[in-house]
C-alpha cells in the first residue's frame, strides 16, 4: 500500500497510538482518550481479564451468599431493621422478573435456617470465615485490576472486612428508611400536590435506586482495592456501573419475559441457570466500572495497545537508565526524592514497568527504599563508585542466575560475540559514573524527558 496515501482506518491507528494526549488539542484529547479507554475495556473482556474474574466472584457469591444475608440479618436484628433485608433483595433480582420473589424467598429461608445464635464457637468462625473470604476474593479481583501486587496485612485485612460487614447493611438500610421518611413529610407531600413538583419528586424517588447502587460502586472502588484511589475517578466508574446496571437490568427483565423456552428445556432448573446468569453480568458490570475508574485515574496504562506494557530489551535497559539516572539527579540537587507514581507520571509510563525497574535496582544494590509512606528511593551507593557500565550489565543479566536456563550455558562461538559486545559497551562508556548520568539529564517536567518517554511509549506500542 502507497505509504503516501494512508487509509483512513492508517490515520484513524496513528492517530490512537502515536500521539501523548497531552499534545493533543483538548477536544482531540477527548476523543481519542474515549477510543482508547473503549478498545481497552473490549481488549480485557474478549482477552478474559474481565470475563474469567467475573465468573469466578460468581462462584464465590454463590457459596457465600447465605452466610453473608446471615450475617447481615444479625446486625440488622440488632438495630431493628431486619425486615429491610427482603425488600433489598428484591430490588436486587428484579431483573429476574417474576422470578425474583422465588428467588428472593428461597434465600430468606436458608438465611432464617441459619440461626447464627445456635452455631456455637466453630460454626460462627466458619460463617465469618465464609463472608471473609468473598471479601477477600473482591479485593483480590480489585487489586488485580489496578494492578496492585500486595494485599493489604492481615490484621488490617480482617478488621476493615468487619467493618464493612458491620456498618454497610446499616448504612444502605438507613439511607432506603431517610428517603422514604423524607417522601412522606407533610413539606413533601403538600408538593405532591403542586405540579410540576409532584412530577419532579416522582422521577426523583425513582432515581433513588440508581443513587444507591452508585453510592454502593463508588464506596467498592474507593476502599476495596489495596490502593491509593481519587474518589472522582471512583465516582466516574460507578456513574457508568451504575448506569449500566440500569439499563442492562431492564433488558435483561424484558429477555426474563421472553424465557419460557428455558423454562420448557431446563423445568426446575431454569429459575437456577437464569439467577447464575444475572450474577454474572451483574458482577461484569462491577468490574467494568472499576476499569473505567483505573483508567481514569492512570491514563497512561492506556498508551500501549496491550494490556500490560511490554518493554523489548533495549528499552528496558533505557528506562532503567532513565529512572536511576532521575532519582540520583534528584539526589544531587537536594530535592524532594522520587517515588513509584511521581516517576510514572513524569515518564508518562505505567506504574507497572516502572515499579519493576525500580525492583530491578533496588534488588541489585543500586537503590534503597525509604521508610517514607509511599516509599521513596534515594542511590544506594555514592554516585562517582557506580559505573553506568555495572547498572546496565545488571539490567542485562537480571534474574539469570534463578533462572536455571540452559540457554545461559553458550558455546565459545557465542562467548565470543557476547564479549566483542561487553568490550564495545565498555569502551564507548569508558568510566563514566551515574553522577555523570544524571548531569546530563534534563528534567522529567521538561521537552526532553518528554520525547525519550514518547519514543518508548511509540517503540512499545508499535
Amino acid at each position: 500500500m502507497n505509504q503516501a496515501n494512508p487509509s483512513p482506518w492508517q490515520r484513524l491507528d496513528t492517530l490512537m497510538w502515536s500521539n501523548r494526549l497531552d499534545r493533543l488539542p483538548r477536544w482531540q484529547r477527548r476523543l481519542v482518550w474515549l477510543a482508547r479507554l473503549v478498545y481497552a475495556l473490549y481488549r480485557d473482556a474478549t482477552q478474559g481479564y474481565l470475563s474469567l474474574q467475573a465468573m469466578s466472584l460468581v462462584y464465590t457469591t454463590l457459596l457465600s451468599l447465605v452466610p453473608l444475608l446471615a450475617v447481615s440479618f444479625s446486625v440488622l436484628t440488632a438495630f431493628g431493621a431486619h425486615n429491610a433485608l427482603e425488600p433489598l433483595l428484591l430490588h436486587l433480582m428484579e431483573p429476574l422478573g417474576d422470578q425474583a420473589p422465588e428467588i428472593v424467598g428461597s434465600i430468606i429461608g436458608f438465611v432464617d435456617n441459619t440461626r447464627v445464635g445456635v452455631l456455637g464457637s466453630v460454626g460462627l468462625a466458619v460463617l465469618v470465615y465464609t463472608v471473609v473470604s468473598m471479601i477477600q476474593k473482591i479485593e483480590q479481583v480489585l487489586n488485580n485490576t489496578w494492578r496492585v501486587e500486595e494485599s493489604r496485612p492481615f490484621a488490617q485485612r480482617v478488621s476493615q472486612y468487619l467493618s464493612i460487614l458491620l456498618i454497610g447493611p446499616v448504612l444502605i438500610v438507613t439511607i432506603l428508611g431517610l428517603s422514604t421518611a423524607a417522601r412522606h413529610t407533610a413539606v413533601v407531600e403538600s408538593m405532591l400536590a403542586v405540579e410540576p413538583f409532584g412530577t419532579l419528586i416522582d422521577a426523583g424517588g425513582n432515581l433513588v435506586p440508581f443513587f444507591l447502587i452508585t453510592f454502593t460502586f463508588a464506596f467498592i472502588y474507593s476502599f476495596v482495592p489495596n490502593a491509593r484511589v481519587n474518589f472522582y475517578s471512583a465516582l466516574i466508574g460507578a456513574l457508568t456501573a451504575g448506569t449500566l446496571w440500569q439499563t442492562v437490568g431492564w433488558l435483561f427483565a424484558h429477555f426474563m419475559v421472553s424465557s419460557t423456552k428455558y423454562t420448557a428445556i431446563y423445568s426446575s432448573l431454569a429459575i437456577l441457570i437464569l439467577f447464575m446468569f444475572w450474577l454474572y453480568i451483574a458482577w461484569l458490570i462491577v468490574l467494568i466500572g472499576a476499569s473505567i475508574a483505573f483508567y481514569h485515574q492512570h491514563p497512561e496504562y492506556l498508551s500501549s495497545r496491550s494490556r500490560d506494557l511490554r518493554l523489548s530489551n533495549r528499552l528496558r535497559e533505557r528506562l532503567a537508565l532513565l529512572v536511576a539516572g532521575h532519582i540520583a539527579r534528584n539526589f544531587l540537587l537536594g530535592t524532594k526524592a522520587w517515588n513509584t507514581a511521581g516517576l510514572a507520571a513524569a515518564l508518562g509510563l505505567p506504574k507497572t514497568n516502572i515499579r519493576r525497574s525500580l525492583h530491578l535496582l533496588e534488588r541489585e544494590g543500586f537503590l534503597l527504599r525509604t521508610a517514607d509512606e509511599p516509599p521513596c528511593f534515594i542511590p544506594a551507593t555514592a554516585l562517582d563508585n557506580t559505573p553506568v557500565k555495572s547498572l546496565l550489565d545488571a539490567v542485562r543479566c537480571f534474574e539469570e542466575r534463578e533462572s536455571g536456563c540452559r540457554v545461559a550455558v553458550a558455546d565459545r562461538g557465542i562467548q565470543e560475540v557476547e564479549r566483542r559486545i561487553d568490550t564495545a559497551i565498555g569502551q564507548a562508556l569508558g568510566k563514566m559514573t551515574l553522577r555523570e548520568l544524571a548531569a546530563t539529564l534534563d528534567d522529567p517536567s521538561g521537552s526532553a524527558a518528554k520525547g525519550a518517554a514518547e519514543q518508548t511509549d511509540q517503540a512499545a506500542s508499535g
